[in-house]
């Protein structure tokens, strides 16, 4: 992904994206033909993580042809915790995140850019207050990053 440049001097560098399952995603466990197309497309601009507690067991299955893709299937318990150590891990200054739960908010917290989806399932309030964006599907999520003049538009001072 090219480097976003605002008018009042931020830049957002984005080299990682951390992608809650769940919710963001999948609805039931089960992710559409288009969103499973836009990840794919996503991973050849950013390194891509899905993050889950896989609370269907769908995930690895559903996502296993994507190739570029990773998978992270975290324990139950802490959900919120182990997702935003995995954005330390990777470093924040360079992580997008996109989630829709209560879990997500400290990811969110941490990353250059979060964005929030209000899909089927709803969003917390907590993601909400954290988020720096929030949309209505992961494809108008995934397709602010494949077109990041659209952040600019957005996020511009």
């Amino acid at each position: 992904m090219e480097t976003v440049f605002f008018p009042d001097g931020r830049k957002l560098d984005l080299r990682y994206a951390v992608v809650d399952y769940n919710g963001t995603l999948a609805v039931d466990g089960l992710i559409a033909p288009m969103v499973k197309e836009l990840l794919l497309a996503l991973s050849q601009e950013l390194n891509v993580n899905v993050i889950t507690a896989d609370t269907f067991g769908q995930a690895r299955p559903q996502l296993a042809e994507l190739v570029g893709v990773k998978v992270a299937v975290i324990k139950p318990g802490a959900e919120g915790e182990q997702k935003a150590e995995l954005v330390r891990k990777l470093g924040p200054e360079h992580t997008v995140c996109i989630g829709n739960g209560s879990n997500d908010a400290a990811m969110f917290a941490l990353a250059a850019l979060s964005i929030a989806v209000v899909g089927r399932e709803g969003a917390s309030m907590a993601a909400l207050r954290e988020a720096d964006l929030v949309v209505s599907s992961p494809q108008d999520a995934i397709g602010l990053l494949l077109n990041p003049k659209r952040l600019l538009a957005t996020l511009r001072i």
